[in-house]
């Protein structure tokens, strides 16, 4: 019996010792994997291992790192919280659960991660916070999307990622990795599909294209090649082109589309150049390397050439950059040489990725981005400015930016329509091409032009009176400057036209009374939709006093509070409507204190307003302040009368009149 037992264990010992082993080598068959950037692989092997045992924190970290670089979010998100679940996890998973939550436009759960990681990791506080408060600003951009319709486009698009769409004369060119019917031999172990090649899909019209055939074998060699621009005038490629070399610095950038920096582990890494090739006819001139190309220590790639040819940005990791890669750009010198790259400087670039420039036909600068504020993973943002002299980026929102990826943009000469690549409908962590077009649905803008009169027998108490005739204009901010005009009926009412999601301006204007600007932006859902606005007027009689509303102060103090500033923001606006006119600015107190305190302290508030507008750019010559402390109370609440504190604050108030004009003063 002891005999039977002995041997049981020697053979469970030996099972066991013989599993151990084939789970050790598995597992150095999947890093391997792994290091060699054959995720597709890797994450086979790492599955078998979890099917053969418990799970393991290396392993289940590696399935989650994995789908990460696959750009598989949703698995990515899934398997992170795998992985954060382990009591020795690190803390970064965090952050990168944190990352795939948002990518997936889980930004409510991704908020709550990224304030989780702040607490875990005091020194990285600061950018998981700014994260954090990105997930705000992206839901408020989706609940105001603007007035774009985004579209899958068939014709160009396969089962693989298709991406950086370039539109020129006679067709389209992009990039695809697409395995078109090759061999195994062709497959990429990163992604498992083809390698990048560039494909021209001939224009059957204006926004329609036939089937997209592959450029000739000197452009796209047997790696990876794209994406990149073609130069009408001069019938001229500037591509992007992959090479394998030996790791010989700690920074590398192996994937040839994002320069995602992968393992440490790994001997060799892929590094992009920018190429040159002429179109002569049906065929392509010998390949030519762009000047600074220099991928044994860095890349340059992701071309974009200027209509006229004389500037060519790019994007690079070479030293001496913002972030992890920039964009940059190179002059055409008098010989036709390739002058020294420049950085495009930080108002464009980050800590973190810019990539994927492109030039659009409205003249602007469009690039990809991971530094600045976004929805998620990369966002298309566009550079105001010349390329010496950016003055800021504007995020292009929702729906052209989504949690998922989106770059590679192609926008027409109005900047209303075009093409982008997205990975917003792939599962499979794939980029489509995608059009888009201005859609902005129109609405009404329904007003009412009035005026407040002091009723006579309530004093402070005021009455509303429509403003029959007044002459009103609205102007669309960026839109092509001219104003519709219309005139308010007997009752005040007025309509304009709009379109939702546009900002405008709209000023009114009527003899004996001041002139009037308001902003309006509407936000309509619906073709019915009817946009409700008031606009005040007051007459300028001189020395007539204009109170203005909720500007109240605290007791016993002559702050300008946030709710005063909106309103003497309001008066601000009166001013420069009308810059003939100069004014008293007059404070009033309540009638505790005695006389000679509120007299103070009224001269304080009148002058805190004052000031306030002065900053606001409006001379000081056309302003005077004056403090009439308890002397014109609105009410009965006099020195020794018992009044609630609601009526005590009506005293506290501030008012205007005209007191003259501007060339009077002068």
């Amino acid at each position: 019996m002891k005999l039977r037992l002995r041997l049981a264990l020697l053979l469970l010992l030996f099972v066991t010792g013989v599993q151990t082993a084939v789970l050790s080598q598995d597992m150095k068959q999947a890093d391997k994997h792994f290091n060699n950037f054959e995720f597709t692989l890797a994450l086979e092997a790492y599955k078998k291992i979890l099917d053969s045992g418990e799970p393991t924190i290396a392993v289940v970290q590696r399935i989650a790192d994995s789908y990460r670089i696959l750009n598989n979010s949703q698995e990515a998100e899934f398997w992170y919280a795998q992985v954060v679940n382990f009591p020795n996890a690190d803390p970064t998973n965090i952050y990168l659960y944190a990352e795939s939550a948002k990518r997936n436009g889980n930004y409510s759960k991704a908020k709550l991660l990224f304030q989780e990681f702040s607490r875990k990791v005091p020194g990285q506080a600061a950018q998981a916070e700014r994260m954090a408060a990105s997930c705000d600003t992206a839901m408020k951009w989706m609940a105001k999307p603007k007035a774009y319709l985004v579209q899958k486009q068939k014709t160009l698009n396969s089962e693989g990622a298709d991406f950086s769409p370039v539109k020129k004369e006679g067709g389209l060119y992009f990039a695809s990795d697409r395995l078109d019917g090759r061999k195994q031999a062709a497959r990429n172990t990163w992604t498992g599909n083809g390698y990048i090649q560039m494909y021209f899909a001939q224009a059957t019209s204006d926004s329609t294209w036939s089937a997209p055939a592959p450029l000739p074998s000197n452009i796209n060699t047997t790696y990876h090649n794209g994406p990149a621009d073609y130069h009408n005038e001069t019938q001229t490629l500037y591509f992007t082109r992959t090479h394998v070399v030996k790791r010989n610095a700690t920074k590398s950038n192996p994937d040839p589309t994002s320069w995602f920096k992968g393992s440490e582990n790994s001997t060799h890494t892929n590094r992009h150049g920018i190429y040159i090739a002429k179109r002569k006819g049906d065929k392509w001139d010998k390949v030519k390397a762009f000047k600074y190309n220099n991928t044994d220590e860095f890349s340059i790639g992701h071309p974009a050439i200027t209509p006229d040819g004389k500037v060519l940005y790019f994007v690079s990791d070479m030293p001496g950059g913002f972030g992890e890669t920039d964009v940059y750009f190179s002059e055409l010198q008098a010989d036709g040489s390739w002058g020294k790259p420049v950085n495009a400087g930080n108002i464009i670039n980050t800590p973190g990725r810019e990539s994927f420039t492109s030039l659009g036909e409205d003249g602007n600068l469009y690039f990809a981005s991971d530094g600045h504020i976004g929805m998620g993973g990369l966002d298309i943002f566009k550079a105001i400015g010349t390329h010496k002299n950016c003055s800021k980026v504007e995020n292009l929102k929702y729906p052209l930016n989504t949690s998922h990826d989106d770059f590679g943009i192609q926008v027409d000469a109005a900047g209303k329509t075009g093409l982008l690549s997205s990975g917003r409908l792939a599962s499979n962590g794939f980029d489509d091409i995608f059009t888009f077009r201005e859609n902005r649905l129109p609405c009404t803008i329904t007003g009412k032009t009035i005026e407040f009169v002091a009723e006579r027998v309530n004093r402070g108490k005021k009455k509303e009176l429509a403003v029959a005739d007044v002459f009103l204009q609205i102007t669309e901010v960026g839109g092509d400057g001219k104003p519709l005009e219309v005139r308010s009926d007997a009752n005040g009412n007025f309509t304009f036209p709009v379109f939702g999601g546009g900002n405008y301006i709209i000023r009114g204007s009527k003899p004996n009374y001041l002139t009037q600007t308001i902003s309006v932006s509407p936000d309509c859902r619906l073709t019915t939709d009817s946009v409700k606005v008031e606009m005040v007027f007051n007459r300028d009689t001189p020395n007539k006093p204009i109170v203005l509303e909720n500007i109240y102060y605290d007791l016993d103090k002559a702050d300008i509070k946030p709710e005063a500033a909106k309103e003497l923001d309001k008066l601000v606006q009166t001013l420069k409507d009308n810059p003939h006119i100069r004014i008293e600015l007059s404070s009033h107190t309540d009638s505790r204190q005695t006389h000679r305190y509120n007299e103070m302290l009224s001269q304080l508030r009148a002058q805190s307003a004052v000031e306030y507008i002065v900053s606001k750019g409006i001379t000081r010559d056309r302003l005077v302040a004056k403090g009439y402390g308890e002397t014109q109370l609105v009410n009965k609440c006099s020195d020794g009368v018992s009044c609630p504190e609601t009526m005590h604050a009506d005293n506290r108030r501030t008012e205007f009149k005209i007191i003259g004009n501007t060339a009077q003063a002068k």
